[in-house]
């Protein structure tokens, strides 16, 4: 696939198949990830892996549960939120979470550079993927983690479901680009 064709394709996925992506398929996406640009070549990224769908389920009930009890929520969210049958992860089987190594403002917006390619590789390679800001705030709990493992100081930036798309949601119209020129 070219840069163009995946860059106007790519898509948040909300409906996933069942099938697992082999762990090999993950590793060269994160390792294209790394190619993404930072700040003063600082890659101040890590990636954290969760590839057992039951458990992904399980961390977006408690997510759910989490953010409606504790974040500002319009009540259009809430309702869909409230709703039983939508899981805030899609049922992906996947769950890859780009990590800022430091809470810093530029550590952030380079891990947003870094899981931008990886969703755009993802996409060159047939898969599907949606950055799933909802499930932020409980990722970002110390207890939650501690509970997964992650290095201390480290902060989840980005949690994106992956997998093969059910389907490939249609493409939507784009604004034109506002452009101010300055002379």
């Amino acid at each position: 696939m070219e840069l163009h064709q995946a860059i106007l394709e790519r898509r948040a996925v909300r409906h996933y198949l069942p099938t697992a992506i082999p762990n090999a398929l993950i590793e060269k996406l994160i390792a294209l990830a790394t190619h993404a640009p930072s700040s003063m070549n600082a890659q101040p990224w890590a990636f954290a892996v969760i590839n057992d769908r039951a458990r992904i389920e399980e961390f977006a009930k408690l997510a759910k549960e989490f953010y409606l009890a504790h974040e500002e929520v319009p009540n259009t969210i809430r309702a869909m939120l409230n709703d039983e049958n939508p899981t805030i992860f899609h049922h992906a089987p996947a769950l890859v979470l780009v990590l800022a190594k430091t809470d810093t403002e530029r550590a952030r917006e380079d891990c947003c550079l870094a899981a931008q390619t990886l969703m755009l590789a993802a996409r060159d390679a047939g898969l599907g993927t949606c950055w799933v800001g909802f499930g932020r705030p409980w990722l970002n709990r110390p207890e939650t983690r501690a509970f997964l493992k992650l290095p201390r100081g480290y902060r989840v930036v980005a949690p994106i479901v992956i997998g093969y798309p059910a389907e490939w949601p249609p493409v939507h119209g784009r604004a034109p680009a506002e452009i101010h020129w300055v002379n």
